[in-house]
């Protein structure tokens, strides 16, 4: 532990008094805050002046430090842990900025005392992240990790965490998601590990050494999570992220017990801060589970410091962000429940603005995955802040050939894990498919078309097609590995997907969003 948490500890172990028959731990938390520095709107873009002022905006790392500090204050004497369970990289301006350093000074100013290793820490290489966790003052953990190889990482992302807290030890045990190299850039080198065959190992280990209050941080979204909640003993709660999901009023229940273990998140873009209440016995056991996520709206005020930090920082971001580069004739929906699922607006347009740009070249199919789109746009002027916040991934164009086999084994890749909320949900243009959730993974595609001569035809598999999409993709990111193997004639180093993306909505608009029933389940 280092030397900045042990102090906190200390301190909550020096107010705590006398030893109870019953431990009573608070954990806060937050995860996938995706660079969210700045407040957001509705559509978790960045909130503007003119809706701060009028009590539009939500979180903000400003208002997430005003609630830790106003909520330490109310629970002064007790039991306290401020968690994150990961993805705190990527999402915004800021991001593509500092590349994590305005991330680590903010959390370090917070005073949060572990972090799980979300996948999106890895989009820019090992390296980046071995800085950022040379940059921060406190321990990262990922238990499913074997660094042994990585000359970068190896020895500085924990197996297990004890925090010692109030004078009890807690076990922070931790899991990524295995598919991380299909979603992120882990390298070769970073091995992953069965989520729940680490845990198991990992819970073992801590009770080996005596600890009996054991809590899971997790990246793995929550349907793994409440898998894991069932399949690892010795778990008390899990606290997990990836998957965005809402939980309290509207969305699951907080928290959600899976037998005796409490799963619980935060939604995402530090809109929440979530309030985990965990009773134990003398004995270790867990006796009872409450709380409830936050909601940082405006009622909540920004702490005035780091606001003001926040401020300075994004005066050099303006000039780009600021930039009026279409018109909206209405909101744009690109949110997570839709463009995971199914058709989405957001997911037209991208994949509309990708064929536009190159179908003097003889492509006639697009196709982008719905986890590449971050946010929406509301209706009226659109800025290229707005648009960088829903395409931050810096994603170039990319072309290249395929056969109609290659590409419905795409799509069935896309839909083989929509129940989960995967980002590989396909998103198209030139082609139309019907699919169904009742089938079984790889088997849920009913109908493939694509556009020709002012209609529509079968997709044929020995057809060679031109096909475009970003080079995540076409690179094999998100389980996409046939376009790796199989694409032909590939050039992945075509424009920035977001300046694609603007030029369209500039050349068509005012652009009014709308479905035309490309994609249609039964």
């Amino acid at each position: 532990m280092n030397a900045r948490l042990f102090a906190t500890v200390a301190a909550l172990a020096l107010s705590a008094g006398t030893a109870q028959a019953d431990y009573t731990l608070h954990i806060l938390h937050t995860n996938d805050l995706h660079s969210r520095i700045e407040s957001i709107n509705k559509f978790d873009s960045t909130c503007g002046a003119e809706e701060e002022a009028g009590g539009k905006c939500f979180g903000g790392i400003a208002r997430v430090a005003a609630k830790v500090a106003e909520m330490r204050t109310e629970l002064a004497g007790q039991n306290v842990l401020l968690l994150d369970a990961g993805d705190q990289f990527q999402g915004s301006l800021f991001y593509t900025t500092y590349k994590g350093k305005d991330t680590a000074a903010f959390m370090n100013a917070i005073g949060y005392e572990a972090m799980a290793v979300g996948n999106h820490e890895f989009d820019d290489g090992p390296a980046q992240l071995a800085a950022f966790t040379g940059s921060i003052g406190f321990p990262m953990v990922s238990g499913n990790l074997d660094l042994s190889r990585s000359a970068e990482l190896k020895g500085k992302i924990h197996k297990t965490l004890v925090l010692d807290v109030g004078g009890e030890k807690v076990g922070i045990v931790s899991a990524l998601a295995v598919d991380t190299p299909e979603t992120s850039s882990p390298g070769p080198n970073v091995i992953f590990q069965d989520e729940a065959e680490s845990l198991k190992a990992s819970v073992a280990a801590l009770e080996a050494e005596g600890v009996t209050k054991i809590v899971a941080l997790t990246h793995t979204g929550f349907v793994k999570d409440k898998a894991l909640a069932a399949a690892v003993p010795g778990i008390d709660a899990i606290v997990g992220g990836h998957s965005h999901t809402l939980f309290g009023p509207g969305g699951e229940a907080y928290p959600t017990m899976v037998g005796n273990v409490p799963v619980v998140s935060a939604y995402a873009y530090s809109k929440y801060l979530g309030h985990l209440v965990l009773t134990f016995d003398d004995a270790g056991n867990l006796t009872a589970a409450s709380g409830e996520p936050i909601l940082l709206d405006a009622s909540v005020v920004p702490d005035p410091k780091i606001a003001a930090e926040v401020a300075e920082m994004a005066k050099p971001l303006e000039a780009v962000r600021a930039r009026v580069v279409a018109e909206a004739a209405a909101a744009i929906d690109g949110g997570r429940d839709s463009c995971r699922v199914k058709e989405c607006e957001m997911g037209d347009l991208i994949a509309e603005a990708m064929l536009d740009r190159v179908k003097d070249q003889g492509v006639t199919i697009a196709i982008q995955n719905g986890g590449g789109v971050r946010a929406s746009i509301d209706a009226g002027p659109v800025t290229m802040g707005e648009v960088l916040t829903v395409l931050p991934f810096q994603n170039t164009l990319s072309t290249f050939e395929a056969k109609g086999s290659t590409i419905r084994a795409a799509l069935e890749n896309g839909l083989s894990r929509v129940e989960e909320g995967a980002g590989r949900f396909p998103q198209v243009a030139g082609l139309k498919y019907r699919w169904s959730a009742e089938k079984p993974a790889g088997s849920r595609l009913l109908a493939v078309e694509v556009a020709q001569d002012g209609g529509w035809v079968p997709l044929e598999p020995e057809k060679v097609y031109g096909v475009v999409t970003n080079n995540y993709v076409r690179n094999g990111g998100d389980g996409f590995k046939m376009f790796a193997a199989e694409g032909m004639k590939a050039y992945d180093f075509g424009p920035d997907l977001a300046d694609v993306t603007a030029e369209y909505l500039a050349k068509v608009g005012p652009y009014t969003p709308k479905l035309d029933g490309r994609i249609t389940q039964e």
